[in-house]
């Protein structure tokens, strides 16, 4: 599966997510995607191995929990793939931030307005 099917869910998104700050067990994880998109926890469990089978995530036993962590492998392809679109985005922030800084210069008063 191309990582771009795989972060196209919006299930899976929100899974990494919440393992952006730090591993999690599959219940806690499991509690918020149900309760958040309302879906089973045999779904939850389905998205959870399409990440880990696809390399987005790693899982490690801990007793009778398994804790998902994010493995950044695969989202560094997704930001190498990007690499060559940002210029898209970066000018016109650039230019924003242009826009932004001539906006408060006019609106200073000036030193005949004191």
């Amino acid at each position: 599966m191309h990582a771009f099917d795989v972060l196209g869910d919006p299930v899976r998104r929100r899974i990494l997510e919440l393992l952006a700050d730090g591993e999690l067990a599959a219940g806690e994880i499991g509690a918020v995607v149900q309760a958040e998109f309302g879906i089973s926890q045999p779904a939850v469990s389905q998205h959870l191995r399409v990440l880990r089978d696809n390399g987005f995530t790693t899982v490690r036993a801990a007793g009778t929990r398994r804790l998902y962590a994010v493995d950044a492998t695969p989202l560094r392809e997704v930001d190498a793939w990007l690499e060559r679109y940002r210029g898209f985005w970066s000018q016109r922030l650039d230019a924003l931030s242009t826009e932004l800084a001539r906006g408060r210069r006019e609106r200073r008063p000036s030193s005949e307005d004191r």
